[in-house]
């Protein structure tokens, strides 16, 4: 169990790209992480973009991002309306200054530049909003993942296993 001990965020809204937030949240919970799934409300059912849904653990105001080590951001559809939220956007902005993972994958980079975080960091994400990317300061490479210091991105599903890997031997070697 090479993360026992450690909690994740795991944020979610509707919309969200099932593969793209089930994997992750399997595969720390596989390592010993304890993952907890916050949206708007707690108890609440989220619905992926494929139907499959998940209930929300907690709500963003109800944490304190302190308690954490990681955080992921979902792709699909959900990070446009995930960045609609300050206490989102909070949370993504402490875990930048306090350099502790950020798990990023597809779409999900609409947080991460809403949250005013990726000026000068090496990225990749969906092609779909490079321009985006690029705009908001960061250098996009088209690769599977991109490791830039803790922030951590990936393209799409089919590259959930670099990823994953990526995000966990990060988070290995965070505080």
């Amino acid at each position: 169990m090479r993360l026992a001990g450690k909690k994740i965020i795991q944020l979610v809204s509707n919309d969200f790209e099932d593969l793209e937030l089930w994997y992750p949240v399997h595969r720390l919970r596989e390592e010993g992480a304890t993952v907890d799934i916050v949206g708007e409300k707690a108890g609440e059912k989220y619905i992926g973009k494929y139907g499959v849904p998940i209930v929300s653990d907690k709500t963003f105001d109800e944490i304190n991002p302190a308690d954490y080590d990681a955080i992921l951001v979902p792709g699909g559809w959900s990070p446009d309306l995930l960045r609609r939220f300050d206490s989102v956007l909070a949370m993504v902005r402490h875990f930048d200054e306090t350099k502790q993972p950020i798990g990023q994958i597809c779409h999900a980079g609409w947080v991460l530049i809403s949250a005013g975080v990726l000026k000068g960091i090496n990225v990749t994400s969906t092609p779909g909003i490079k321009d985006d990317m690029t705009n908001a300061g960061a250098t996009w490479h088209d690769e599977p993942v991109v490791v830039d210091g803790h922030i951590i991105s990936s393209r799409r599903p089919p590259d959930l296993p670099d990823y994953m890997r990526e995000f966990i031997r990060v988070l290995e070697g965070s505080k």
